[in-house]
């Protein structure tokens, strides 16, 4: 993808809903070749995410790989493929990278249980992941799972070999209070800042949470707890940031390449943040859509080249 005159198609999570992702790719001219899809003058970047939750996951990675293979395009790591090499990956010291708790079982669950008697395939599609990229710069664009800041970009990049994990690097990430597990964990999961005064909330999988996902494209110093939050909740408080959150959290301007992301359950029509933020996830595993931006090197982006099923 080193040719600025291509054409790119952005394809948000797909969690194993592998018929809306065929049917996406139709209605977007692609053409099924070899367990793949194919198009004579585009190309597909995926932002990770292709297990868990749906019903459909083994055939969404034969799609994702094939077309990974056929050089028809680049699929990036998503928390859910990161997560599932830790819940693989034995520690030396006995259990696993990813503690096989109930909650992370739950998780996994309907990978695991539609991998059932296909443990080299499954062990297969484990490996496949490892060579997933983080993330994908181009002088027109940039591609991440969950959060672009480039203090974590430019340290991955020195740290990663070639943008990817290998299994030393793995086991080196889940060190919990370290620069790798920090800038690991906002790329692939996003920036989350606490609650002030002890407040929580129940996530949508039922779950305490105490911290919540912000949108860590706008400067923090102009925000509130309630409007910074991806996910709009009124029960947030409606008070400015905590001085020690506007100074720890950078954002993304107006004046960078267009990044695209997926990752935070969205819901309702498709739309873009800004015309350099392009968000594509909208909870396609929750009766939501599954959503692809048409890219062609435009510096703004534009609501009309969003599509979706």
């Amino acid at each position: 993808m080193k040719n600025e005159n291509f054409m790119i198609d952005f394809v948000g999570d797909i969690h194993g809903y592998a018929d809306k992702l065929k049917q996406l790719l139709e209605n977007l001219g692609y053409s099924a070749r070899n367990g793949g899809y194919v198009h004579p003058d585009r190309k597909v970047v995926f932002v990770g995410d292709y297990i868990d939750r749906g019903p459909q996951i083994i055939e969404t990675l034969q799609i994702v790989k094939s077309m990974v293979e056929q050089e028809q395009a680049i699929a990036l790591m998503g928390n859910h493929e990161y997560n599932a090499l830790c819940f693989h990956t034995e520690r030396s010291t006995g259990g696993y990278l990813r503690p096989h708790s109930i909650k992370n079982i739950i998780q996994h669950y309907e990978t695991l249980e539609q991998f059932r008697k296909k443990q080299q395939e499954y062990e297969a599609y484990i490996d496949w992941s490892m060579t997933l990229p983080l993330f994908l710069e181009t002088d027109s664009f940039r591609a991440v799972h969950a959060c672009w800041d480039q203090d974590n970009i430019d340290y991955l990049r020195q740290k990663l070999v070639d943008d990817r994990l290998t299994p030393e690097l793995l086991r080196q990430s889940v060190q919990k209070g370290t620069r790798f597990n920090d800038a690991i964990d906002q790329t692939l999961k996003g920036k989350e800042v606490t609650m002030p005064h002890g407040q929580h909330f129940y996530d949508k999988d039922g779950h305490k949470r105490t911290q919540i996902r912000i949108k860590w494209w706008e400067n923090p110093a102009h925000m509130t707890y309630r409007t910074l939050s991806i996910i709009p909740m009124d029960e947030l408080p409606s008070e400015p940031l905590s001085k020690n959150d506007q100074q720890q959290n950078s954002y993304y301007s107006t004046d960078e390449p267009p990044v695209f992301f997926g990752h935070y359950w969205l819901r309702g029509e498709p739309a873009l943040y800004r015309d350099n933020i392009c968000c594509l996830y909208y909870s396609v595993a929750k009766k939501g859509k599954l959503v692809a931006y048409r890219f062609h090197s435009e510096k703004k982006l534009q609501n009309e080249k969003l599509a979706y099923m």
